[in-house]
């Protein structure tokens, strides 16, 4: 009998916890070890563009806080606790316990009540550590350059690949981290990380896989859109048909390069960037113009006398065509072009094979195209 009434108390009492849970908002609540002067602690929310303040209470004297808030839909916040940040998700429902020490230099905090949390606090930690490697490259650079009392080319050919690869790997981390957590809001918050260029085709099938998911919210399903718009003119997927007007007033349609290798190039006198990278483009065409390499030459100009002055000064010796209408033109919107210098290389079977190919990177693609073993 005495048993059964512990086994009833037990009962009651976990049905009593369950009920006063709130379904309809979530709760944080924090502790700051050595919070020193610090006296506010704010509640931000993060969607794909915009991070922003939604909330902020008081520090207690025995460095407390507490924050109740309702979420429309599961979703990234951040803990803004004197000069720290500190990512958690949570959805209605949550209980998450949060705790940190001002004076841990790492800044690290330990949180519970929240499997997701726990997951992005995973993710964070893989962040950091080549965070920590490159801010540690970048201060030896910078001392080093000091010292010389200039910016040094011999440094910079040093520091360099190593930085870009500590990019390459936090990127192969990161890729792996977001298919191990496609049903996870983490997994989607380290994708967002990674450069939407050079891992356009992982993350459009990243996006293809999480369609059905997390519905409800607009971050992510802002991100699977523009993957599915960007899909058709993607890596792999035959080149969209279109005709362009020539410099010589002559139609010039993507068809007339079937059979051939040609690089789609959209540039515009106006484009700084794009002036710089012409003399590269120039350099790899007389290379390979005749090992089959084509270039077609699509202008972002309204006005027609600068882009041919452009071509004429920068000595840009293929085809050109132009709609005339920045990024309004038909051209440009059906490859969704959002920023210049952009590219395309297509086969000879009219296959997208490359995208945004430029400088060295442009001439090792080259290279592998036409001097194959």
């Amino acid at each position: 009998m005495k048993n059964r009434i512990i086994l009833c108390s037990i009962v009651s009492i976990s049905m009593l916890i369950f009920s006063c849970k709130d379904n309809n908002a979530f709760t944080i609540s924090g502790t700051v070890q050595n919070p020193a002067s610090l006296k506010t602690v704010f509640l931000l929310e993060s969607d794909s563009t915009t991070t922003n303040v939604v909330d902020s209470t008081k520090l207690s004297e025995d460095g407390k806080f507490q924050f109740k808030h309702t979420a429309p839909y599961a979703n990234l916040y951040k803990l803004r606790v004197g000069g720290s940040v500190f990512d958690l998700i949570a959805k209605n429902g949550d209980a998450i316990d949060f705790s940190t020490d001002l004076n841990d230099n790492k800044h690290s905090y330990t949180i519970s009540g929240s499997d997701e949390s726990e997951k992005i606090q995973e993710f964070n930690k893989i962040s950091n550590v080549y965070t920590d490697k490159n801010t540690k490259l970048a201060d030896e650079y910078q001392a080093k350059s000091q010292a010389l009392g200039k910016q040094s080319d011999s440094l910079m050919k040093i520091y360099l690949p190593v930085f870009q690869k500590n990019i390459a790997d936090y990127s192969v981390v990161t890729l792996k981290f977001m298919n191990d957590n496609k049903n996870s809001l983490a997994g989607f918050y380290a994708a967002t990380s990674l450069d939407p260029d050079k891992y356009e085709q992982p993350l459009i099938a990243y996006a293809d896989q999480i369609k059905d998911s997390f519905k409800d919210n607009p971050g992510v399903q802002q991100f699977i859109k523009q993957m599915m718009l960007i899909k058709p003119v993607s890596i792999g997927q035959p080149a969209p048909e279109f005709t362009v007007i020539g410099v010589d007033n002559k139609p010039i349609k993507l068809s007339d390069y079937k059979g051939k290798y040609v690089m789609l190039d959209f540039w515009a006198s106006w484009c700084g960037p794009c002036r710089q990278e012409n003399p590269n483009v120039v350099a790899q065409y007389a290379k390979f113009k005749s090992k089959g390499l084509n270039i077609l030459g699509i202008s972002l100009d309204t006005d027609k006398d600068k882009w041919q002055q452009a071509i004429t000064a920068d000595n840009l010796t293929w085809s050109h065509a132009s709609d005339l209408k920045n990024f309004e033109g038909p051209t440009e919107r059906l490859y969704h072009i959002e920023a210049i210098p952009s590219n395309f290389i297509i086969d000879p079977q009219g296959i997208i094979v490359a995208k945004n190919v430029r400088g060295a990177d442009l001439e090792d693609f080259l290279n592998k195209i036409f001097n194959k073993p």
